[in-house]
């Protein structure tokens, strides 16, 4: 790997970028020291660095000599390092956004330390907001030798490179360090004003504080590492308000050239109550507690009009369009999610899921069972209808939905108060009311579920409902179900959602990490413990040196596809590393 060029950074397979968050946005740094993504001020809001995507903004430090990359996460934070082996010695970078964030101010902290020899690197940065529409203007140098400038209506401040000078729209500077020595830079971006600069050491200082106190040690999982990696992940990505975004990217394509693009930087409920389940799993009540925040407020706000997905503020998903960008490779440029014009039934099961496990841990106050009501009284009214489902397809009677709500009816009648046995007696009923509506036109000939009732395939989301106690390990349906899955829709311990017609599964689409996973605890619940670790194992596995994880995994060229990370794919990740370590 050589020195950069003048222009943009060019784009990375997935599984080199590293995550760095703060729980109000999120950014992506590559290989060559190239942060090429972060909107500001949130999550939601146009990137101020688009290079992934293909449009202008980006902030890189890299090497003057050729270089090859390594990297790593301190234990238990998303503080990452990116270690550059270079002709002449070994530099480190130590980068971080400061934790926990600001709602208008992302605080780009990079510390650049010489291992061994002398380290001269070079700094570019080009931000632009607005997707790159805005760049850089009233670049000013002040007398403690600060950068500040305007991109759009936001502030832009750079410290630690006073020496810089501006090319256009672009900072340039040299930077020196000496073997053994360290030096800071610190980069603000602010929708408002920016305050008086805060010293880099007491910025670091309170960021790594911040995760020491907020990511547990999670022992007694299996694969401790990435388990507890996963909570850190889970915990970056979630805002204040308790809402976890989906990813932190939008339009990076599913499968090169076949239009499956999306945005994903919004909070789907479903998301939601598997992080709240896998939270749970574990006894980890601060991640169970703000998950429950965020779904609860969401029932009372909107009941049985609750929405598929929200943004962090609670607020609606804005309609999908384009932004006229090239695109990452094989994709193309989206904002925003037709979700938002969505009806998804399992939404309310997977809420009750969620309010019962909360209840198990004595974390369901008055509005939680208020909540749950509303859930469950939604279900009553809607449950004859269609829905989207879980993979957001075309209206139908999806087995899955359904017996998602008798599941989520199942927990919450368990979990209510003994003064409640007659409304609880009424959600089982219920419960038993959707299994039999669902046996009656989805049930195959073989024994199985299958997907709907003008649907006779086999779908690997149908082994998440017996897993929550929609029915018994023991029952017929849910034994022959894992078999069909094992049979149709796996591949060398990898699974995939569902056939979309008579080509290789590979041909279509990616593996499905979340379906993988939840195949390993369909296992377990089985008591067949083996081949629930293989399964474990093998989808841990399906990541980059960062340890992040996509929502698709391509078999036969060992890539990620898909938004990164995948919020859900990390909490079942979690939830499979607590459960298979418990004996059966």
């Amino acid at each position: 790997m050589t020195a950069p060029t003048a222009g943009p950074p060019a784009p990375h397979v997935l599984r080199d970028y590293a995550l760095l968050a703060d729980g109000q946005r999120g950014a992506l740094v590559g290989p060559r020291g190239d942060i090429a993504w972060m909107c500001v001020p949130g999550w939601n809001s146009d990137a101020v660095f688009a290079a992934l995507i293909g449009g202008d903004g980006w902030y890189s430090v890299t090497p003057a000599q050729s270089y090859v990359w390594g990297g790593y996460y301190e234990p238990g934070s998303l503080i990452w390092r990116s270690r550059l082996t270079t002709t002449g010695g070994i530099v480190e970078c130590r980068e971080a956004l400061a934790y926990p964030g600001d709602a208008h101010r992302a605080v780009v902290l990079r510390r650049i330390m010489a291992v061994d020899g002398d380290a001269d690197l070079d700094v570019r940065l080009n931000p632009a907001a607005g997707f790159g529409a805005h760049p850089l203007r009233k670049i000013r140098r002040d007398e403690a030798g600060d950068w500040t400038a305007r991109a759009g209506d936001l502030h832009v401040r750079l410290r630690g490179c006073p020496d810089a000078r501006a090319d256009g729209s672009l900072l340039r500077s040299g930077v020196r360090v000496e073997a053994g020595r360290s030096h800071d830079l610190v980069l603000e971006v602010s929708d408002r004003p920016l305050p008086s600069p805060e010293p880099a050491g007491a910025l670091w200082r309170s960021t790594e504080a911040e995760w020491a106190a907020r990511v547990p040690g999670l022992h007694g999982v299996l694969g401790q590492r990435d388990a507890r990696h996963a909570y850190a992940v889970l915990t970056g990505l979630t805002g204040p308000g308790g809402g976890t975004v989906a990813a932190a990217t939008t339009s990076l394509p599913e499968r090169a050239e076949q239009g499956r693009n999306y945005d994903y930087r919004y909070v789907w409920i479903r998301d939601q109550a598997y992080i709240g389940q896998a939270a749970a799993a574990n006894g980890l009540r601060p991640l169970l507690a703000d998950s429950l925040r965020f779904v609860t407020a969401r029932l009372l706000d909107h009941g049985p009009g609750l929405a598929p997905a929200y943004t962090t503020a609670g607020g609606p998903v804005p309609d999908s369009r384009r932004l006229d960008l090239p695109g990452y490779p094989g994709g193309f440029d989206v904002v925003g999610n037709r979700v938002n014009r969505q009806f998804q039934l399992d939404v309310f099961g997977e809420s009750l899921l969620l309010l019962a496990a909360a209840a198990r841990h004595d974390l369901l106050d008055v509005d939680g069972w208020r909540a749950a009501q509303i859930a469950a009284d939604a279900i009553t009214t809607r449950h004859g209808g269609e829905d989207a489902g879980i993979w957001e397809l075309n209206p139908d009677r999806w087995a899955h939905s359904r017996l998602t709500c008798a599941a989520g009816l199942r927990a919450i009648a368990t979990a209510h108060p003994a003064t409640g046995r007659g409304l609880s007696a009424r959600w089982e009923a219920l419960a038993d009311h959707l299994i039999a509506d669902t046996a009656a036109d989805c049930l195959h000939p073989s024994g199985r579920w299958q997907r709907s009732p003008t649907d006779p395939g086999v779908d690997a989301a149908l082994l998440l409902p017996a897993v929550r106690g929609a029915l018994p390990a023991d029952d017929p349906r849910t034994r022959a179900t894992l078999d069909a899955v094992l049979a149709d829709l796996a591949q060398d311990h990898y699974c995939y959602r569902f056939r979309h017609d008579r080509r290789p599964l590979q041909d279509a689409e990616g593996a499905f990490l979340l379906c993988g996973f939840l195949v390993a605890l369909a296992h377990h619940q089985q008591g067949n413990q083996a081949e629930a670790v293989r399964w474990f194992e093998r989808n841990r596995a399906a990541c980059g040196p960062p340890g992040l994880y996509a929502e698709e995994f391509d078999v036969a060229q060992r890539q990620l596809r898909g938004n990164l990370p995948q919020a859900f794919v990390h909490a079942l990740l979690l939830e499979a590393a607590t459960t298979l370590a418990r004996t059966r």
